[in-house]
């Protein structure tokens, strides 16, 4: 089949290598309909993570059933599927606690940006759909594999609720599905950071109210002016950096909460400074299996559309400029079809 493969910060390539089996009697094998790249794939490709030697990439995919191991029972070949990045019974304490991405057999997905994809756990981890899917639904559909889902999280885990403020920190992906969550959970006022005007369109279509375009220090001070100086309720950390997480913190009121789910690199956070804040933050990779079918029921109803996130669809062999498009900021999110 053919795969995407990194050898190192900025070289990738779609070779051929072997399809994969089942290696596990709980195992399922899916011929992905599409997959995507990531914003944390763009930390190996940056180089800021490690590439020790040439590996599969890629986390989220959408698909058919080809095969599965004897032990699945509730995933059968034929079938359009979902799943999540990190692969979960379902059934431990964790999972049935909602935090699926803890669960204690979570087994990471690798190498989704491929013809074909092996995923453990599949009586837990993937979710039908109620049928077959249209094409114009494809690309909303795998959002919810992660991004999505993610972005959900990040709203979830600030606690958003209805008639409050939430601030979305970041325009990527998970950002711009943050202000979907957002104004799913009923928050009456959004407040996106971004600089770029595409993006910027995209948030409010998406249920912004505001757009702040100041970063850092300068951020902070605009999001208290819109919030009549106090802050808002909820703040959604879709970054992962020390300014982003230091403008989330600085920008909700106390007693608000800070979700975070921007993967941490050199984040530190002042003990003392959150403990005077009253400021709640929880974060983590998001346990998309959780709300997988609440989405896919909200994707088929038309209710959201998380897809328009995808401004660039390649076919697989052309991931590389996929890659580059997306770090050189000429594309939010780009769609890749095997």
């Amino acid at each position: 089949m053919r795969a995407t493969i990194i050898h190192a910060p900025g070289d990738i390539r779609v070779e051929n290598a072997p399809e994969p089996k089942i290696t596990a009697s709980t195992d399922a094998v899916i011929r992905t309909v599409a997959t995507c790249v990531c914003g944390s794939d763009l930390w190996s490709y940056r180089g800021v993570l490690p590439v020790a030697q040439p590996q599969p990439i890629g986390h989220e995919y959408v698909g058919i059933v080809e095969e599965v191991g004897s032990d699945v029972s509730g995933i059968r070949p034929g079938q359009f599927v979902i799943g999540s990045f990190v692969a979960s019974d379902n059934t431990c304490p964790i999972c049935q606690a909602g935090y699926h991405t803890s669960c204690q057999h979570a087994q990471w997905v690798n190498g989704a940006q491929a013809e074909y994809v092996r995923v453990p756990l599949a009586d837990g981890t993937l979710v039908t759909t109620p049928e077959q899917p249209d094409e114009e639904l494809i690309p909303s559909l795998l959002t919810l594999s992660d991004v999505m889902g993610t972005g959900w999280y990040a709203a979830k885990a600030a606690e958003v609720k209805p008639g409050s403020t939430a601030v979305v920190v970041g325009d990527g992906a998970v950002g711009l599905s943050g202000v979907i969550a957002a104004k799913e959970l009923g928050a009456e006022r959004i407040i996106a950071m971004s600089r770029h005007e595409s993006r910027q369109k995209l948030a409010l279509e998406f249920g912004a109210t505001d757009i702040v375009t100041e970063r850092g220090a300068e951020g902070v001070v605009r999001v208290k002016e819109l919030t009549n100086g106090i802050g808002a309720d909820s703040v959604l950390e879709c970054v992962g950096t020390q300014e982003s997480m230091h403008q989330g913190l600085q920008s909700a009121l106390p007693g608000g909460n800070v979700g975070f789910v921007g993967f941490p690199h050199g984040t530190q956070i002042d003990g003392q400074e959150l403990f005077f804040s009253h400021v709640g933050l929880r974060g983590g990779p998001a346990p998309v299996r959780a709300y997988l079918p609440g989405l896919i029921d909200r994707v088929f109803s038309g209710r959201i559309n998380p897809g328009k996130v995808f401004d660039l669809t390649l076919p697989l062999d052309e991931a590389a400029e996929g890659y580059k498009a997306m770090d050189e900021r000429r594309a939010i999110k780009t769609l890749l079809r095997p």
